[in-house]
């Protein structure tokens, strides 16, 4: 799957993703906070990118993000956690996977 990039919020959502990929992915990380600049930034980083994946967390500041970024990346593809765990960082690592595989990705499997 070359060329997909996967944005998230912090380095803890980057860190759990890399643990379940089996394949190298570009995640790039908005460090919670989201400005023009930003944007710029994360557009000339993703250009390349055959797809572009938004996967922020579902409380107020992570859906207030994932608009934001709709905003600049219109075609990318949306994976939510369940809100059960809210946050990217805890929700559990086979959830994580599934997701991502659901998604397409390679993961590492689970035992769960």
């Amino acid at each position: 799957m070359g060329g997909c990039v996967i944005i998230v919020e912090g380095k803890t959502d980057k860190e759990r993703l890399l643990r379940v990929l089996a394949e190298p992915v570009a995640i790039y990380c908005t460090y919670g906070t989201y400005s023009q600049e930003k944007g710029e930034q994360l557009l000339a980083q993703a250009e390349s990118a055959e797809e572009v994946y938004l996967f922020t967390d579902e409380d107020d500041s992570g859906k207030k993000l994932r608009a934001s970024l709709s905003d600049d990346f219109p075609h990318a593809v949306h994976l939510h956690t369940p809100r059960m765990y809210r946050e990217v960082a805890n929700t559990p690592l086979p959830v994580l996977a599934e997701i991502l595989e659901r998604a397409g990705f390679a993961v590492k499997s689970f035992d769960s």
